[in-house]
């Protein structure tokens, strides 16, 4: 609904010539660039999909590449209904097709969620000391506290703590459930410690990320007028696009308008800009939905046996 929102009130608020100028430069997008963007989404994709072999390896589980990458898709298109919905859809995926337990795979993808907030981190920082003036300048604009995130992160931390002790003491039979299905979820967790093929995780990780940028940068040769984007305007770009899917689902509406927002404040043409977030966003939502579809209908076909 957000989303919803912010198309309208984006739609609302411009001028019939800058709605014009917004939809001439979507359109005349130039596809190469674009289906290249779209083969660095899908390796991305596989990527991700290999590397959660080596989480549940340890563990004892030797799943099948294409049952991981059909369960990965179906997160992604869950995504963008409910945020944050993937991840448990994905679990439940592997855990009905490979009798892998849902606890232990859940674990091993906030394991994985870990190491990309880690990648993620590392982009921010390079962003952060590459274009620090234009940073404090979105701070500033937009207002953002990052005391307060901080504050947020450290207050759910010592409630993690407290709910951990409460589970720990407690004889409730339900609330021991609770406890056998969270060790669980530690036990998968754990794995990333334990995993033989560390250095190949590490470049799976690394590889994903760069994929992902790579496929962010490609856009700018397809959207007429992106050409002059800069690498750290890129990554600045980024950053604030990650964020925006990271808390709604799928970045629906606030994807375009976040990434034309940053790119305006370096003085970009604000129709140009939302033209770029909404090609990428367009494209690569759309290739989640074609193969998040199939992954959907084709997974139990596969494993019908």
């Amino acid at each position: 609904m957000l989303g919803v929102f912010l198309i309208g009130l984006s739609i609302y608020k411009s001028t019939q010539e800058e709605r014009n100028q917004l939809y001439e430069n979507i359109i005349n997008a130039d596809l190469l660039f674009v289906f290249l963007s779209l083969i660095c989404g899908i390796l991305s994709h596989l990527s991700r999909a290999y590397r959660w072999k080596f989480l549940l390896s340890p563990m004892g589980y030797k799943i099948k590449l294409h049952n991981s990458f059909m369960a990965v898709m179906s997160g992604y298109l869950a995504n963008l209904g409910i945020p944050r919905s993937g991840e448990v859809l994905r679990g439940a995926s592997i855990a009905t097709y490979e009798n892998v337990p849902f606890e232990k795979a859940f674990g091993t993808i906030i394991s994985e969620r870990v190491a990309d907030l880690v990648m993620l981190l590392l982009i921010l920082t390079i962003a952060f000391i590459s274009q620090t003036q234009y940073i404090l300048l979105v701070i500033e604009t937009y207002q953002i506290n990052p005391f307060m995130g901080i504050l947020v992160l450290a207050s759910l931390f010592f409630l993690g703590l407290l709910l951990l002790k409460i589970l720990k003491k407690s004889h409730i039979p339900f609330i021991i459930k609770i406890r056998k299905f969270g060790i669980g979820i530690l036990e998968g967790m754990k794995s990333i410690l334990t995993m033989k093929n560390k250095y190949a995780f590490i470049f799976h990780t690394i590889f994903i990320w760069l994929m992902y940028l790579l496929m962010f940068y490609l856009i700018k040769f397809a959207v007429p007028g992106a050409s002059t984007i800069s690498i750290g305007q890129i990554l600045v770009a980024f950053v604030v696009g990650s964020f925006a899917i990271s808390v709604t689902n799928g970045g629906v509406g606030v994807y375009p308008i976040a990434i034309g927002a940053v790119l305006a404040l370096y003085g970009i043409n604000q129709q140009t800009g939302e033209a770029f977030g909404w090609v990428i966003w367009g494209s690569q939502t759309l290739l989640n939905l074609v193969i998040g579809s199939l992954s959907i209908f084709l997974i139990p076909v596969v494993n019908k046996k």
